[in-house]
């Protein structure tokens, strides 16, 4: 969705509705967040063990570690997730930003000011991600249909 399109929505929907109309539909919504906050709570407290026992065995097995969430009315809680140290360069007005969210008890490290900005960008970009991330996937399909890559000898014998 558009920015004109939001605006638009937006705007139709203020035009529409009761102002008691509108307090029930926000006291719905509160509901409806709160049930579903209470079925992930107590799907993750019911299950913890079993998923203890998966976890080690997937980690076994595949080498890797394993997060979980629940989606529940259509809302998704995540239980664990993992953290991965990046390395990356910034400038120093790309540091400043990081800065002024640290300060601003936005974040609590620029680590933290970090991934919050990630996350902001993904929440507000995802259908241009979702695009992304298919057109990539069309990449590795053309890819894999064509030739075999040479490896680095067999690269020096043909030359």
């Amino acid at each position: 969705m558009r920015a004109g399109e939001a605006e638009s929505e937006i705007a139709a929907a203020a035009g529409t509705g009761t102002a008691s109309e509108s307090a029930e539909a926000g006291s719905a919504e509160a509901q409806a967040e709160a049930i579903a906050a209470g079925r992930s709570r107590r799907f993750r407290e019911e299950t913890r063990e079993a998923r203890i026992g998966i976890a080690h065995e997937a980690e076994r097995l595949f080498g890797r570690k394993v997060s979980w969430g629940v989606v529940s009315e259509g809302r998704k809680v995540m239980f664990t997730t993992l953290s991965v140290p990046v390395m990356t360069r910034l400038r120093q007005a790309d540091r400043r930003v990081l800065d002024t969210l640290v300060e601003a008890g936005v974040a609590r490290s620029r680590s933290d000011a970090l991934a919050w900005c990630v996350r902001l960008v993904g929440e507000h970009e995802d259908s241009w991600l979702t695009a992304l991330r298919g057109a990539l996937r069309s990449v590795e399909q053309v890819r894999a249909e064509g030739p075999p890559l040479l490896t680095s000898s067999e690269l020096d014998q043909a030359v």
